[in-house]
């Protein structure tokens, strides 16, 4: 068995690039995705936390519905936001609707509607 203390310390130790290749090889060799393993997380968790669902809503995610027929401003302000590369921003706002941003406030959720809207995106607020 590995010592998970280890491991920690070598995975932390990582580069963002090496560990996006450590996650795309894993993904490969597993057959699975962190995106899927996300969404099958999320529905565990809302049910469970379904009596706190009354209370004010905290946490908000920015969801870009579309780049309003101008892309290319668009994806500037979704790089400027999410620290996103070039290529990752595109994809993002090609594939929309997207989540730009998870779990944020809701003050923060609004600035970020407001930029997002400012560079000509549809973008609601979940």
């Amino acid at each position: 068995m590995a010592d998970i203390n280890a491991l920690v310390d070598q995975l932390s130790a990582l580069t963002v690039l090496e560990a996006a290749e450590l996650s795309k090889a894993l993904e490969e060799k597993w057959g699975v995705s962190a995106a899927a393993a996300v969404a099958v997380a999320a529905p565990a968790g809302g049910a469970a936390g379904a009596a706190p669902a009354e209370e004010a809503k905290d946490e908000f995610d920015v969801v870009l519905t579309g780049d309003g027929g101008k892309k290319i401003n668009v994806i500037k302000e979704v790089r400027a936001i999410t620290g996103l590369g070039l290529t990752e921003a595109k994809a993002l706002v090609e594939g929309a609707p997207k989540a730009v941003k998870e779990g944020v406030g809701k003050d923060e959720a609004e600035k970020i509607k407001k930029q997002l809207e400012e560079a000509g995106a549809t973008v609601e607020l979940k």
